[in-house]
C-alpha cells in the first residue's frame, strides 16, 4: 500500500482548516480511510504564528520512515520544521529567450541600419563640402 501525508480539508465555508493526515494513495481527499491524523494546519491564522502548522513531530518522522511520500504543500511544512532537507531550486532555463533564428534576424536588421545610418551620414558630409 502506497502511503501519502497530505492535507484533509475541514471547516466552514471560506473558512477552511487543514488535517495533516497519513492515507492510502488511491482514497479521494476526505474519504474518511484515514490511517492517522499527525497534524493540522489553519492558513486563518497569521503567518508567523505557532498554532498555524501543528506537527506530531514523532509520529511524522515514524511514517516517513515506513515510505509515506508527503504532498508538496506538506513537505513545505516538513522543511520549515526541520524533519527534511529542502529539494534544491531548478535552474534557470533558456526557454523565455527567443530562439537563435530570430536573434540572427534581429543582428541582421541592425547591421543594415548601422550601414544605412553610415551612407547618410557620408552623403549628407559630401553635400555639406
Amino acid at each position: 500500500m502506497a502511503t501519502v501525508i497530505r492535507l484533509a480539508r475541514f471547516g466552514a465555508k471560506k473558512r477552511p482548516y487543514y488535517h495533516v493526515i497519513v492515507t492510502d494513495s488511491r482514497n479521494a481527499r476526505n474519504s474518511g480511510n484515514v490511517l492517522e491524523t499527525v497534524g493540522k494546519y489553519d492558513p486563518m491564522q497569521p503567518r508567523d504564528s505557532e498554532k498555524r502548522v501543528i506537527l506530531n513531530i514523532e509520529r511524522v518522522k515514524a511514517w516517513l520512515a515506513n515510505g509515506a511520500k508527503p504532498s508538496d504543500r506538506v513537505y513545505k511544512f516538513f522543511v520549515k520544521a526541520g524533519l527534511v532537507a529542502a529539494k534544491p531550486v531548478p535552474v534557470q532555463t533558456k526557454k523565455h529567450l527567443q530562439s537563435e533564428k530570430t536573434q540572427m534576424k534581429i543582428k541582421d536588421k541592425a547591421e543594415k541600419l548601422a550601414k544605412a545610418a553610415e551612407a547618410a551620414k557620408a552623403a549628407a558630409e559630401t553635400t555639406a563640402e
